[in-house]
């Protein structure tokens, strides 16, 4: 397959689908897979959380003012979240999610699917995070999908209409998934390129915290869209390097999800890196933004892995110089276009 394919919208009925993270984003996928006709139970740590999901049908800790269906109930016992599930969603932070999951393996269904709703690489291994689930869990690739897409978690909690990408090397899988969040304002479409979808949301991450950056430095609309059209030359670069297809990063997993995570101020990679760019340390930033921004800690592995590849990725670093070896932020301008004057082109290796 090649390039994103349209599913029909087909409602889902008796399929139960188990959503690990009761944050903004699986709080949020978890009233997307309800209005989509599954029943629905989430896993979270906060007793709190869980008894106002399941008793007032809101989370106002991570969707303040957002009402959830009825079909969405929650628990802190992660074993009786997956019993049964035909889909088991993981929206935990990307570095949590082998010490949840494997000891979950033995408690998922022998026919069910995984899907990684996560967007980063893992610190220590540099895998990405549908390698991970697979691991933890014991599945195989073929019952393990992404999802990944312009996807802010508040506007689609509001339903605001949107679209993204289920990816995996199986079809059935993908559409599978595709059919279980498939409603009025929310359209998946399905590609089997996992590892370019997944590259695009891990690395976008980094992007949007060189974009926070400049613009806490005072930068503008130049500064701003240099960066997003460079960084998607990063991460076409290397997920080309790793047998990506070229087709998914201008579609909605690469370019749509960059440019809504670079530009939304309620992106918490944008804003941290606002901040930092305005004089925080990094440990303020993130205890001002109260929430994970999966690009802090991705960006280091996300670097190692490019640097093994022999990838060059100029943004990515400086993000990483910045952020943990010192560099001031009035110094990661010049960085962020740090290459040699030569033909604007994307090259998987460097040169």
């Amino acid at each position: 397959m090649s390039g994103d394919q349209t599913v029909e919208m087909e409602p889902v009925v008796h399929l139960r689908a188990a959503v690990l993270g009761a944050g903004s984003w699986g709080t949020t996928f978890a009233a997307v897979l309800a209005d989509a006709g599954c029943d629905v139970a989430v896993w979270g740590r906060d007793e709190k959380v869980c008894a106002q999901i399941t008793e007032q049908h809101r989370n106002e800790r991570y969707l303040p003012g957002v009402e959830l269906p009825v079909g969405v109930t929650a628990t802190t016992d992660p074993r009786a979240a997956v019993q049964g599930a035909d889909v088991v969603v993981v929206a935990v932070p990307s570095q949590s999610a082998r010490e949840v999951l494997t000891p979950l393996a033995g408690a998922v269904g022998p026919r069910a699917v995984a899907v990684s709703l996560m967007k980063g690489v893992e610190l220590g291994t540099d895998k990405r995070m549908s390698e991970v689930v697979g691991e933890s869990l014991g599945l195989p690739p073929e019952r393990v999908a992404v999802v990944s897409g312009p996807n802010l978690a508040h506007e689609i909690a509001r339903r605001q209409p949107t679209a993204t990408v289920v990816a995996s090397v199986d079809e059935q899988t993908a559409r599978l998934v595709a059919r279980a969040c498939a409603s009025s304002y929310f359209r998946p479409y399905t590609n089997l390129d996992v590892v370019g979808v997944e590259l695009s949301g891990a690395v976008k991450n980094v992007i949007a915290l060189a974009v926070g950056i400049a613009q806490g430095r005072g930068f503008g609309f130049n500064t701003m869209a240099t960066v997003i059209t460079r960084g998607l030359v990063e991460i076409t670069r290397l997920g080309l390097a790793l047998g990506a297809d070229a087709e998914t990063f201008p579609g909605l997993a690469g370019m749509g999800d960059l440019m809504a995570t670079c530009a939304s101020p309620a992106s918490r990679n944008h804003t941290v890196g606002g901040l930092i760019g305005r004089g925080l340390t990094l440990e303020e930033a993130i205890a001002a933004t109260g929430g994970t921004a999966e690009g802090v800690k991705a960006c280091r592995p996300i670097l190692e892995l490019a640097q093994s590849l022999g990838v060059e990725m100029p943004i990515t670093h400086a993000v990483v110089r910045v952020l943990y070896e010192g560099l001031p932020v009035d110094d990661l301008a010049p960085l962020l276009l740090a290459r040699p004057h030569k033909a604007e082109g994307v090259e998987p290796r460097r040169g």
